[in-house]
């Protein structure tokens, strides 16, 4: 630390240190689930006997418990949701943002007033509408749910800095509708495209309240419901529930990491702010 005219300077390796403490502290609950999934703990404590770690419960989880049938629910539920709420929000983006048509601010306003909704409040009524259409217990069910105007805002947000000369010259060269969406506001929307997955993809994925009221059939339950079954049915082997924590928790891990630098601009562009 260093004084330079009354004002107090600090060193760039002190802040590398504060931000090395940060991120240990942030890291620290990761590390200890992991290592907890290594055990056999019947009690939860912070000491860990690193000669006696073995992976017998990933080899239970994997054996005896049908892990695999909820990690292929989840990994289709997450898919369709992405899919889905990616073409929709895209869509509507576009409309909101670049074509005008009557009572759009007001159609759009109320629209994004659904998001100050709580989901607890339309859980009724959106199980009446699921089970009045026999879609209780299916994929649809899941993911449909998903679907919110948080997409729509975000597209819009991004799509209204695109100039307008680009779309003018687009279709100066014959594009029509379609093919100026595809061929011009797609390739342009690439990064905030790439956000709006990481989103949908972590709020399907670590979704527990619609599953746990949509789903009855245990071969249709997705992972985080299904891992709720552990506390239950091994209620003492913590090491057991911790190793299916750290299954759930690598999926999204991984796809942050290979779609971060993508995510980190794309929510850049779109103006929204941490």
């Amino acid at each position: 630390m260093r004084h330079f005219n009354g004002k107090i300077q600090i060193s760039r390796w002190s802040i590398y240190l504060l931000l090395m403490i940060l991120a240990a502290g942030s890291l620290y609950p990761f590390i200890f689930m992991f290592l907890t999934s290594l055990t056999q703990k019947k009690i939860m404590t912070a000491s860990f006997d690193f000669s006696a770690m073995d992976l017998r419960n990933y080899k239970n989880l994997l054996s005896g418990f049908p892990i695999l049938t909820y990690v292929k629910n989840s990994l289709i539920v997450v898919s369709c949701a992405c899919f889905f709420n990616v073409v929709i929000a895209t869509l509507a983006g576009y409309a909101f943002a670049k074509k005008k048509f009557p009572l759009k601010e007001v159609i759009f306003w109320l629209y994004l007033a659904t998001l100050m909704m709580p989901g607890q409040v339309i859980l009724i009524p959106v199980f009446t509408i699921m089970k009045n259409l026999n879609m209780l217990n299916t994929y649809p069910s899941l993911f449909a749910v998903i679907l919110d105007a948080f997409g729509v805002f975000l597209m819009r947000q991004f799509m209204e800095g695109i100039p307008d000369d680009l779309i003018e010259s687009a279709r100066i060269d014959g594009c029509g509708e379609l093919g100026t969406f595809i061929r011009v506001i797609l390739p342009l929307s690439k990064p905030v495209i790439v956000s709006l997955v990481v989103f949908t993809f972590i709020t399907s994925w670590n979704d527990f309240i619609w599953p746990l009221v949509m789903i009855t059939k245990d071969e249709m339950k997705t992972l985080t419901l299904g891992l709720s079954m552990l506390q239950n049915a091994y209620v003492s082997s913590y090491g057991l529930i911790m190793a299916g924590a750290t299954l759930a928790f690598i999926f999204p891990f991984i796809l942050y990491c290979i779609l971060q630098k993508q995510f980190v601009e794309g929510i850049a562009l779109s103006g929204i702010k941490g």
